[in-house]
């Protein structure tokens, strides 16, 4: 069996490399010209063209963000996770929802035009009930599927996927060309464009949202970080070759599209009667020969077909966020749980497919798209963000690519690509929301609704609002009823952070109902470890401080972690040259199903003013945390778990222990060792 496996492996190391990234990339935006060209067109009317130009610009300093990000963090994720490492969890819940939303609308549109498109073949799937039953079709389908998972081996996937995006790739170029031949005039690109008028500003930026929606490939894309083999010069291919062909193909199309179907009296039918198929519009006015009419056809069911795929991705992207939510305790674990079988998040994935079909009964492409523009922009703009204040908290970690165009700022490289897309995405969201009425009621209500009830699960279940926790994924399966873990490592410090590392060991270990996980006998192997420099003997005597430190924080750990019930406390002193593997072996040698301990926090801003991730020891406890942590993370032989709080919650719980120790009759202020430890965070 050896060979096979062996094989296996090295086949998915040649199908996913450069190509294979860039097919699976432009297949997640593939439909965006399908599905927004009639919403764009109706808002910017003869600024389109200008308006997919300047997409395409703001695409590529998408496109640029996402692949330093997804290089720098290869996780599943995308914005949420470059939050996380970059801001905090907080502000990753809030691209992650944005995200859920964006999923959900999706769905529902890509169905919506794919019933449009197919009346090429049968005009009374676009109109009525028929509509509707066939839209139900589709999206049971496409949740059916979703819940099931993919099928085929890697290179199965890979053919068919290649086989998609040749076919968009010809037939989207094919119009293009017969367009320019057979309605070449430029004169009517121009007619009635008063810029400013006619469109007006609200409309062309409106416009220039709506086309920004194909960045939500990017984040489905993003999920391929860590499995795809693509070297720096193919991170560099893929940065030039995706914006370059959406620059040719969207504004190819629109040109083509307003000299087919011009703007008369402030209108144009791409954003009228064909605005959920705004390309078969386009065709419909070329026809007069048979090839005409077979490429009719041929676009509208390849259509159909790309739509029907984006609505089956979409649903899989709305249960991949979600899992990740409740993985980091974003959203309850019960909302992430994963089917037994096939391993997917069903509940999210059914009720995504549920609502999207009463969406689809209203039948508003418009509304839809200006609401999926509130929440892409929304992420992207947070994604730009973080991958700029990576730059300063973590300015050493390998970077397979790094965008271009960088000037210094302030000790680090301050990423001129990533500043001008925040700011212009940014901007753009602010224009969505004041100037269309569906974004800015239904997105804001999602937004503040999400909010609200994330601080109030916070708050419920114990946990930093804005630091970071996480449960392993078997923990939203539902297959054996027994404690998830028996044993569990906590690597103790003697400071505040102690607490929520226990406390996050306890909920773990103890019978959790959020987890499903029966109360039972569990233990939390509280250890301290005196890391010791080579120029002391490992068995040597030890200061009577650093034993009275050590015996103190184990006191205080035992404490904290028997306050859940069927949970019990071991604590250990052990001497080691370095943290790290000192952690690591005492992990294995105790049997631990996991390793709970503190990572780099969220933001790295120093009390001073200074900028940094380091997360270091107080009273010279060894190397940095920072370091420990992904030493840990690369060769634990079981599940690491990070927790992370926030400096202001942090200094809060200081100030409590202070107060607690010192009296009611002080001030409980701090000590020049917390001090040390803050300035640290």
């Amino acid at each position: 069996m050896g060979e096979p496996m062996d094989r296996s492996k090295r086949v998915a190391r040649r199908t996913l490399g450069s190509p294979t990234l860039f097919a699976i990339t432009y297949a997640s935006v593939a439909g965006g010209l399908y599905l927004l060209l009639g919403p764009i067109a109706g808002a910017a009317l003869g600024a389109t063209p200008i308006v997919m130009v300047a997409a395409a610009f703001l695409f590529a300093l998408a496109v640029m963000t996402y692949v330093e990000g997804a290089s720098l963090h290869p996780e599943r994720g995308g914005s949420p996770t470059f939050a996380r490492h970059a801001l905090d969890e907080a502000w990753s819940f809030v691209a992650a929802w944005s995200l859920l939303l964006d999923s959900v609308l999706l769905t529902a549109a890509a169905t919506l035009a794919a019933t449009n498109y197919l009346a090429v073949v049968w005009a009374e799937t676009a109109r009525g009930v028929v509509e509707l039953v066939l839209a139900a079709l589709i999206l049971t389908f496409a949740t059916v599927r979703a819940v099931r998972g993919g099928t085929g081996g890697p290179a199965t996937k890979i053919k068919r996927l290649s086989a998609v995006v040749a076919v968009d790739l010809l037939l989207q170029a094919a119009v293009v060309v017969v367009g320019l031949v057979l309605l070449s005039d430029p004169g009517s690109l121009t007619r009635g464009l008063d810029l400013g008028t006619s469109p007006d500003w609200q409309g062309v930026l409106f416009g220039l949202g709506a086309a920004m929606i194909v960045v939500i490939g990017l984040e489905s894309a993003s999920g391929l970080a860590g499995e795809v083999r693509a070297n720096r010069a193919a991170l560099r291919r893929l940065v030039v070759s995706l914006p370059l062909v959406m620059l040719v193909l969207f504004a190819g199309v629109a040109v083509v599209g307003l000299m087919a179907l011009p703007v008369v009296d402030g209108e144009t039918p791409l954003g009228g009667r064909w605005i959920d198929a705004p390309v078969i519009g386009i065709v419909d006015q070329l026809s007069g020969s048979w090839p005409v009419d077979a490429l009719k056809i041929v676009v509208g069911v390849a259509a159909a077909a790309t739509l029907i795929g984006m609505t089956l991705a979409s649903l899989s992207s709305a249960g991949r966020v979600a899992a990740q939510m409740a993985r980091h305790r974003q959203l309850p674990t019960r909302v992430g749980r994963l089917h037994h079988k096939h391993g997917t998040p069903w509940i999210v994935i059914s009720a995504t497919g549920v609502v999207a079909a009463v969406l689809v009964s209203f039948r508003d492409m418009d509304a839809l798209v200006g609401t999926m523009a509130f929440g892409v922009l929304l992420a992207l703009t947070i994604a730009h963000v973080s991958v700029i204040r990576l730059r300063f908290t973590e300015p050493d970690l390998k970077r397979p690519y790094r965008m271009p165009f960088n000037v210094p700022f302030r000790g680090a490289s301050l990423p001129v690509p990533a500043v001008l897309g925040a700011i212009l995405s940014a901007l753009v969201w602010v224009s969505v929301v004041v100037s269309h009425p569906a974004a800015r009621t239904v997105g804001l209500a999602w937004l503040a609704v999400g909010v609200v009830g994330y601080v109030a699960y916070r708050r419920y279940r114990g946990l930093p609002i804005r630091g970071r926790v996480a449960v392993p994924e078997r923990a939203l399966r539902r297959e054996e009823k027994r404690p998830e873990y028996g044993s569990i490592l906590v690597p103790v410090l003697g400071t505040a952070l102690d607490d929520d590392l226990i406390q996050t060991a306890g909920r773990l270990a103890g019978g959790d109902d959020e987890t499903d996980l029966e109360e039972g006998y569990a233990v939390v192997e509280a250890v301290w470890i005196h890391v010791l420099p080579m120029s002391l003997p490992i068995d040597g005597p030890l200061p009577d401080g650093r034993r009275q430190e050590a015996k103190a924080a184990l006191a205080r750990a035992r404490a904290v972690g028997e306050e859940y019930d069927g949970v019990r406390v071991a604590t250990s002193a052990v001497r080691a040259r370095s943290l790290g593997r000192a952690i690591v072996d005492e992990a294995h040698r105790r049997g631990c199903q996991a390793i709970v301990m503190v990572a780099p926090p969220p933001t790295g801003r120093a009390r001073s003013g200074r900028s940094g991730t380091l997360l270091g020891a107080s009273g010279g406890r060894g190397e940095a945390l920072g370091e420990t942590a992904r030493y840990v993370v690369d060769k634990a032989d079981c599940q690491v778990i990070l927790t992370a709080p926030a400096l202001d919650e942090t200094e809060a719980v200081m100030r409590r222990r202070r107060e607690a120790e010192s009296g009611p009759e002080t001030d409980g202020g701090l000590t020049d060792e917390d001090e040390r430890w803050l300035e640290q965070l």
